[in-house]
């Protein structure tokens, strides 16, 4: 019974956090004013969208008309609000133990699985809405009002939202079992199963290593973005960034400070992101090619992200080797590290991406301005994939060199008893 308490704990917990940081930051977007007391639907679909789930989109406008939208993107604060209270509240019972079995291990994560399933069932549920769309006011070429023309032929625009259950479950199933796997895997404080022993020395070092990159990057990034908002101005427009998209930017400016490229598209409707990304976004009709080329065009400071950077990757190498024991070879280290940032460049990649797009069709008139538009971030994989095996290799060996020189590590069953862990075999 107390095996359920605690996976009750971490699913609870977990959800909590991501509905009060979306929550929060779609009351600071001003999106409490929804009509039709829409606020809490849309809370639901951000919680969705957080966790991989699938948000469908729909609307229609009458006899004549039609609405087409989709949405495809990462409230990445709220999957790191939940992610990281999730993990935490579950490895909590496992801290300061000396072994764990193989079955016990899977069945905390079997129970887990299970109430969040049901807690997942439960977000969708809530996760609908319908909104009409007001036309008054809208000019259209020789169409005059739209507001005038739509009441005259019976047009009424709506569009509406629901979280696709099946879909959401088993996206929604998988996140969860590779942020448990990843927690596992990058706490020194919980034992692995006998079978996992001859992982640990390959694999945890440089999986604590990338995420403690990506948790610094989100820390900068919350720093940065309470400057600006307390000397910039637009508070809350820069708090709904914060607590909505904040790793979406500074995991994206990751992303480019090591050499990688993102294709994007965005009309001139005022996105919340930083001026120079905005410019570079709307270079070329809406078009353009997010990188370090770029984005230095529009601002000469975009070449810090390069320093920024390979600083964090050099503090990676160091605690990939200084976490290691002193037998692991150089070499070893250095392609740990590439393999390790070479898979967090393409998490990235997948979770920085958008795609979202809203338009209004009438009288087979294709989208209008005023409601017609499009959105989208697409990274360009391959050379993202080489970036990071280049400047891994390159961490990697760096990073060993100063950990030699500042420090080395016993064996590991020097290792083991510092943390609490038996090797194996004993």
């Amino acid at each position: 019974m107390r095996a359920w308490w605690d996976a009750f704990a971490a699913v609870a917990a977990g959800v909590a956090a991501m509905f009060v940081t979306a929550a929060l930051g779609l009351w600071a977007a001003g999106a409490t004013g929804l009509p039709g007391g829409g606020f809490p639907s849309v809370v639901a679909a951000t919680v969705v969208a957080a966790v991989g789930g699938s948000v469908e989109l729909s609307g229609g406008a009458g006899f004549l008309g039609s609405t087409a939208a989709g949405l495809d993107v990462v409230p990445l604060s709220v999957t790191l609000a939940g992610a990281v209270v999730t993990a935490v509240v579950f490895l909590r019972p496992l801290r300061h133990r000396a072994v764990a079995s193989g079955r016990e291990l899977l069945g905390r994560v079997a129970r887990t699985a299970a109430l969040w399933l049901v807690a997942l069932l439960l977000i969708c549920l809530a996760a609908r809405h319908t909104f009409r769309i007001d036309l008054g006011g809208t000019q259209v070429g020789d169409l005059g009002d739209l507001g005038d023309l739509g009441d005259a032929l019976g047009v009424t625009p709506e569009v509406g939202f629901r979280a696709a259950v099946g879909p959401t479950l088993g996206l929604g199933l998988m996140w969860l079992l590779v942020l448990l796997a990843v927690a596992v895997a990058v706490s020194r404080k919980t034992p692995l199963p006998s079978r996992l022993l001859r992982f640990q020395e390959p694999v945890r070092p440089a999986a604590f290593a990338m995420l403690a990159v990506l948790l610094a990057y989100a820390a900068l990034g919350l720093v940065a973005g309470v400057v600006v908002l307390l000397v910039r101005g637009h508070p809350a427009e820069t708090a709904a960034v914060l607590l909505l998209g904040l790793p979406n930017l500074v995991w994206l400016a990751f992303g480019v400070g090591l050499g990688g490229t993102w294709d994007g598209r965005a009309p001139d409707i005022g996105l919340p992101v930083p001026k120079a990304l905005a410019a570079v976004l709307r270079e070329r009709d809406g078009r353009g090619a997010v990188n370090l080329s770029s984005l230095t065009q529009q601002d000469g400071r975009a070449w810090l992200l390069v320093v920024v950077a390979a600083l964090a990757l050099l503090a990676a190498g160091f605690l990939v080797a200084a976490r290691s024991s002193p037998r692991t070879r150089r070499w070893q280290h250095a392609v740990q590290l590439a393999v390790a940032l070479a898979v967090t460049l393409l998490v990235v990649a997948a979770l920085t991406g958008i795609t979202a797009r809203f338009g209004l069709s009438l009288l087979g008139i294709g989208d209008l301005g005023a409601f017609g538009g499009e959105v989208s971030l697409r990274p360009r994989w391959l050379p993202l994939l080489g970036f990071g095996l280049l400047w891994g290799l390159i961490a990697g060996f760096l990073g060993d060199v100063l950990a030699r020189r500042v420090r080395r590590r016993g064996d590991v069953a020097e290792v083991a008893e510092v943390v609490g862990e038996r090797p194996a075999g004993q």
